[in-house]
């Protein structure tokens, strides 16, 4: 059986505010086609290496690559698209407006549009400017204009904040779906139990540094007993605790 293909490799990536180090050497692949779980605590660093590798953000060293290819801010821009936590984008706009400027704009996917409106149950928010949305409304307007954009990557910075436990869920299994039609997804989840169900993978981070990358078998593998005659660790929030 072949390896699955790389969408995006970072590569010993530094990123530092003065003399504040946010990311330290940091290396991770992305898999074609899978949806890759970025954990972390507060303050680990994870929107900044979103901002990094989206080419929002410059950093002092290492190099993002698709394939054995440097990738530049330039190519990033129509490789991958990146969805901030907490924004509110075309605040005047409706939400129907929102979908359509995504696939105008960037010539997304028009033959989903219905598809994502019923998945994320934006029907009755159509009409309704982007302003005037609670923030779980907001988030999954915005997730709806995520997929529908082209790129082949999609990151997206806590996708289900705001969100119930049952639209989480539902936004989850759209997103897995989404992801079964050739998309790759890249996650960064507070929530462990909802990245333990959601992804295929798992990249930790602590103090901007990658601590594990891997399924949960292989990071279990990885994670050392608490005593000597402990079992390994075996549920997700526990592997994270024993490798950071």
């Amino acid at each position: 059986m072949s390896a699955p293909e790389v969408s995006v490799r970072v590569d010993r990536l530094t990123k530092s505010y003065g003399r504040l180090t946010a990311l330290s050497d940091v290396s991770l692949t992305i898999r074609d086609g899978e949806v890759l779980g970025l954990i972390g605590p507060n303050g680990a660093g994870k929107t900044t290496l979103f901002e990094c590798i989206a080419g929002l953000l410059p950093h002092e060293a290492g190099t993002i690559l698709r394939g054995r290819e440097s990738l530049t801010t330039r190519a990033r821009a129509s490789h991958i698209f990146y969805l901030p936590d907490a924004i509110a984008p075309w605040p005047a706009q409706t939400v129907s407006w929102a979908l359509d400027f995504a696939i105008g704009f960037f010539g997304g996917h028009a033959e989903r549009r219905d598809e994502v409106v019923q998945r994320l149950e934006l029907g009755p928010l159509l009409e309704s400017p982007i302003g005037t949305l609670s923030k779980g409304q907001r988030k999954r307007a915005v997730l709806g204009v995520g997929m529908l954009t082209p790129h082949p990557l999609l990151l997206a910075d806590e996708p289900f904040d705001g969100l119930d436990l049952r639209q989480t869920r539902e936004v989850g299994a759209a997103l897995r779906d989404h992801a079964a039609q050739g998309r790759t997804l890249f996650l960064s989840i507070h929530q462990i139990s909802d990245a333990a169900r959601m992804c295929d993978r798992f990249v930790l981070l602590s103090g901007g540094r990658i601590c594990g990358e891997g399924t949960i078998d292989e990071l279990a593998a990885h994670a050392p007993s608490r005593a000597s005659d402990a079992p390994r660790p075996s549920s997700l929030e526990e592997i994270f605790l024993a490798l950071t």
